[in-house]
């Protein structure tokens, strides 16, 4: 059965692996800060050793469906110690029984885990109070003043200094408690703050040399630099806007969809003009792109505050603070409040795997000789990170436990982010953090000594915390490992995210295109790598994201065309072979690999169009350029650039998705890998999908194997002419199936199918087919609408849409022509001066707006006649 489904529940292969220089660090046994909790703390030691049993712990009324982890949630009426019999019930194992041989090392981290969570009940109230961190540490109000608490427990003094007291802070000395935490309280001044909003702040202590030292509070919520310095050090801000100056969310969030369509931006980089871009600005003017495209979902780069700009938010150093660069804290919810009333869900990219090195400006500033106990880090080779130049959290620590855990619940609640995609993932899972580590699928190389377990029972705290918090949020892992479990529920023995990226396939893409030419692309292969992924385990496809985009690299699209995108994008000329198998392939790429390859969908901003250009941060290599750290919009909303029929397949394809729900299925059957001809036919849903890859063939009446018998019609044609196509596939056909062997035989039927329908399938198309209702047909005794109409907008409602949604980019409101050429001459300086000429451009037989091919609209069925096609069987 898993075979037919394409699913496979056994080892991955080819993901892809950090490069250079083994790390041999082992797992290291680890102790909690908390003076309190170490009397208590189970002992850490091999990651596949058996269950520590002897201590006690609180165990709750066991609940029907039974696991060790959910039995000890639910109610706190008993207290006895762990037995055999508890932990012998993990859901996970009976999913995959190949994880048998493992049940000692899941016991273990289970045990670890729910050991975890009682300490954190008999000492902190819960895991939800134990993660409210951020309303006792940093700067917060308190009876009639301002309480700023930090954790140094190495520090032999300390004060708070900051505008407020010239930065003088003999006044403002701070007192240490047993557990290494500093305090101060700070009256208020004549009825008002001592604090004020906006003002700068800094810790200032001094280290066991005797040196005094200033550091940005960890738990700051906001950080600036003066930007007319270069180089110039951040300053904590006390960000503490009075009513009237603070944000309030107006709309709720959208509910979770039932797949995924992920649109991944960075903000910063977000305006077509060579600069920084604000959230508002993202708000007003990209945000509506988005929608207009029919993804549900945002995925925020760069959000958590980083002083180097092109480490493309990777490197944190401020935990809690919004990226000044952008804007401020209310402005960021201004971005999101406007997304959720656009119906978009908004993930955060959030770095927990490791920290910037930048000791001046960042959380490793507080790392002043002391030991892993007393630090947010580990010491010596198992705290950094030697590829990333970074610091390594110890996730056994029960400071740094309530540091990361607050974070996560701070951006749900203060910004109503709708969950996270946790970047590094692979680093945070082993000792050796996926450097030269191939990852070849066998089982040991994921329950091992190199296994991290401290960090495993944080992400499994992480998502048991979020989801108790918002239990519709969505999150998302970067694991190019992937270990089985990881999106399991953790009352299973999972890790418990929703989906795993399927960082497989882009460098299955990459390979493709820089190795192999068209006859070489075997259809086997494709399918195979694309249907590779863990049973019952959820993945989000990707053909390319930001890694693919980057300096250094090549997108797709550059792939394909390369420098004819310069040259041959205008539609005032016959597209280039090129430009013709560039545009086509583009199509095909994405649109396989989101039908195909997960169980929901991303997208880097700008590769929807195939953005030409990659990304270049401003750096000492580029002379500090912005030039190649924007997106050019004007591309695809120049009229006469091909750029807009690849913006409009990928409105299409997500528009499909949301009519037919098709990602979010679990029926996925590939019927067909024609080798010879070049063809993979497959099943997502009750859709069937036919691409055919050959560089020349076209096969009339080509017989496709389907589940349902009846008449299907044209749902998506990648040719058709307003996707940049030419128009050979007729959508006003109907085909009916037929019968194939004996019922209930498989063996016996076409390609296991038991029903089948011929089609015609052009050289370098995709072509959807839906399975016509055709008992709604009789009952409103009309020919149904096929899919194609239904989703299809008439010519004037689709040019009010693209007006609506596609805004001009600071130009001339007046005359957006010209702003349109004067953007992009850069790019494509003679195409754009024959801009004028486009009421000239003759169109095709049949344009965008003339065909019924799926549309970006989903509600408003038209009900028109289709021109007269010639039937394609």
């Amino acid at each position: 059965m898993l075979g037919s489904l394409s699913l496979l529940a056994a080892t991955p292969f080819a993901f892809r692996s950090f490069s250079p220089s083994p790390n041999n660090n082992r797992f290291l046994s680890s102790a909690i800060n908390h003076q309190i909790a170490k009397q208590l703390a189970t002992e850490s030691g091999r990651g596949s050793q058996k269950l520590l049993r002897r201590h006690v712990f609180p165990v709750y009324r066991r609940v029907s469906y039974g696991s060790p982890i959910s039995a000890v949630m639910t109610d706190d009426s008993s207290t006895v110690t762990t037995s055999e019999e508890d932990t012998q019930n993990i859901g996970i194992l009976d999913i995959d029984s190949a994880l048998r041989q493992f049940k000692d090392h899941f016991q273990y981290r289970i045990k670890k885990y729910v050991d975890q969570k009682n300490l954190f009940e008999n000492y902190e109230g819960g895991l939800e109070e134990f993660a409210k961190g951020y309303l006792r540490f940093g700067f917060n109000r308190e009876e009639d003043g301002i309480v700023y608490r930090e954790w140094a427990p190495p520090a032999q003094e300390a004060q708070v200094v900051g505008d407020f007291n010239g930065w003088d802070g003999s006044n403002h000395k701070m007192e240490k408690n047993e557990f290494g935490v500093w305090s101060i309280k700070i009256p208020d001044s004549e009825g008002n703050p001592a604090i004020p909003h906006n003002s700068r702040v800094k810790f200032r202590f001094k280290h066991g040399d005797g040196v005094w030292v200033d550091r940005i509070p960890a738990w700051i919520k906001y950080a600036t630099v003066d930007p007319t310095r270069f180089g110039a050090p951040y300053d904590g801000v006390h960000w503490d806007p009075p009513p009237s100056e603070r944000y309030e969310f107006k709309y709720p969030r959208p509910p979770k969809p039932k797949a995924p369509r992920i649109y991944e931006a960075h903000v910063g980089m977000s305006s077509s003009e060579p600069r920084i871009n604000s959230y508002r600005e993202f708000a007003d003017d990209v945000l509506p792109r988005i929608q207009a495209n029919n993804y549900n979902t945002v995925q925020l780069m760069a959000v958590m505050e980083h002083s180097y700009y092109a480490s493309f938010g990777y490197h944190v150093t401020n935990f809690f603070s919004v990226s000044s660069r952008s804007g401020t804290p209310e402005d960021l919810k201004y971005l999101i409040d406007k997304a959720h009333s656009l119906g978009l869900r908004v993930l955060m990219d959030v770095v927990h795997s490791h920290a910037s090195n930048n000791v001046t400006d960042g959380l490793n500033g507080f790392d002043v000789g002391q030991s892993s106990q007393e630090s947010y880090f580990h010491t010596g080779e198992r705290g950094y990170h030697k590829l990333w130049d970074s610091r390594l959290f110890n996730y056994g620590n029960w400071e740094v436990l309530r540091f990361l855990l607050s974070n996560l619940r701070w951006w749900l609640e203060e910004f109503k982010f709708d969950g996270f995609r946790f970047d590094g993932v692979t680093s945070m899972l082993y000792h050796h953090h996926g450097i030269n580590m191939p990852f070849t699928g066998d089982y040991n190389e994921y329950f091992s000594d190199a296994t991290d377990v401290d960090a495993v029972v944080y992400l499994m705290l992480a998502n048991s915390l979020i989801n108790s918090i918002l239990p519709d949020a969505t999150v998302i892992a970067e694991d190019v490992s992937g270990m089985p479990g990881l999106g399991r529920p953790v009352s299973e023995g999972g890790i418990g995210v929703d989906y795993r990226l399927a960082m497989a396939i882009p460098d299955k893409w990459i390979d493709y295109l820089k190795n192999k030419n068209d006859e070489e692309w075997s259809m086997t292969d494709l399918s195979c790598s694309l249907t590779n992924r863990r049973y019952t385990e959820k993945c989000i496809s990707y053909a390319e994201s930001h890694d693919q985009s980057i300096v250094g690299d090549k997108t797709i699209a550059f792939f394909l065309m390369d420098k004819e995108m310069y040259s041959g994008m205008s539609c005032l000329t016959d597209a280039s072979p090129t430009i013709d198998r560039g545009i086509a392939l583009h199509k095909m790429i994405h649109f396989i690999t989101m039908a195909l390859g997960g169980e929901g969908y991303l997208n880097f901003m700008g590769n929807e169009f195939g953005h030409p250009e990659w990304i270049d941060f401003p750096r000492e290599g580029n002379g500090w350029s912005y030039e190649k750290c924007r997106r050019q919009w004007t591309l695809v909303d120049t009229d006469h650039l091909r750029y807009k029929f690849m913006n409009a397949f990928d409105r299409a394809m997500n528009a499909l998705d949301d009519k037919f729900s098709f990602l979010s299925s679990t029926k996925q059957i590939v019927s067909c890998t024609d080798e010879e001809n070049k063809v993979i036919v497959f099943e997502r849903g009750d859709l069937v999908f036919v691409f055919n890859f050959h560089s020349e063939n076209t096969y009339d009446g080509y017989k496709v194997g389907c589940d349902l018998p009846g008449k299907y019609r044209v749902a998506l044609d990648s040719d058709a002419w307003e996707f940049g196509g030419h128009g050979r596939v007729g959508h006003d056909v109907d085909h009916f199936t037929s019968p194939e062997g004996i019922p209930g035989v498989p063996e016996t039927n076409f390609n296991n199918r038991p029903n089948s329908f011929k089609v015609l399938s052009p050289a370098r198309t995709c072509v959807v087919y839906y399975k016509v209702d055709e008992s709604v047909e009789e009952t409103n005794g009309i020919n149904v609408i096929s899919v194609s109409e239904t989703l299809e907008m008439d010519a004037s409602k689709q040019k009010n849409a693209e007006e609506s949604a596609i805004l001009v980019d600071h130009g001339d409101k007046e005359n957006p022509q010209e702003t349109n050429d004067r953007d992009t001459a850069s790019f494509d300086e003679e195409l754009q001066k024959d801009g004028a000429k486009q009421e000239s451009i003759e169109e095709p037989a049949a344009s965008v707006l003339d065909k019924k091919i799926v549309g970006s609209k989903l509600d408003e069925p038209q009900v028109e006649e289709m021109e007269e096609r010639t039937p394609d069987d």
